[in-house]
């Protein structure tokens, strides 16, 4: 049973650079709607919100740049440098995060048909899991890649040290246990053709579960 009248939420999760946002494109071409978890933090603590003022109490005024917005690599190496600052900033996002999800997913499904097809909504969220988020989604994927590719990806996205990057990647909870929790697994450890025909048999996978006249949990 979709737990959002109308329409059928997947949450797409996996480790930081482990090529989620490629897999939320695919799934995008496809006709799903994206609700990118990171750009409604990137909304929620824009210049004069109420997150950005609790981040600047919790980690000083060196965290804010002259044009008043977040210095987001500054806050990045306090926060994976400390695990009780890691703590502090995920109470002060999390819940503002999953509450705007909420309004997001509330949005969509007043405006669904309430009739078959059923719409497909991706909550994309790189924390899905450590926020508990994946309480408001039907199921969850996961995008996997070897931890050694990530740090390598980190590595060459953002001009990190194998130090920083190792450090971003452990600050998640394990591949391993996302995995455990998953619904589905997507493998991105190979070609990028690889992956599309994952996304793609998944996808036709979930389009016969949602015609079926019983949809009460994944096959």
């Amino acid at each position: 049973m979709c737990k959002w009248p109308g329409i059928y939420v997947i949450g797409l999760t996996g480790g930081i650079a482990s090529g989620k946002s490629t897999v939320s494109e695919i799934l995008r071409s496809l006709g799903a709607t994206i609700i990118d978890a990171d750009a409604i933090t990137r909304e929620l603590q824009s210049p004069g919100s109420e997150a950005l003022r609790e981040i600047q109490e919790a980690f000083g005024d060196d965290i804010i740049l002259p044009d008043g917005t977040l210095d987001r690599r500054k806050l990045g190496r306090v926060v994976f440098s400390s695990e009780r600052s890691r703590h502090i900033l995920d109470s002060i996002i999390h819940p503002r995060v999953i509450g705007r999800t909420k309004e997001i997913l509330k949005e969509l499904a007043q405006s669904a048909p309430g009739k078959s097809p059923v719409a497909v909504a991706v909550v994309d969220a790189p924390l899905l899991l450590e926020a508990g988020a994946d309480a408001v989604v039907d199921e969850v994927w996961v995008v996997a890649l070897p931890r050694d590719q990530q740090a390598e990806r980190l590595m060459k996205r953002e001009g990190y040290s194998a130090e920083e990057a190792f450090s971003r990647i452990d600050s998640q909870m394990p591949l391993e246990e996302k995995e455990k929790r998953a619904d589905r697994v997507i493998d991105n450890s190979g070609t990028p053709e690889e992956t599309k025909e994952q996304v793609f048999t998944l996808w036709r996978s979930l389009e016969r579960r949602l015609s079926s006249p019983s949809r009460n949990s994944p096959a």
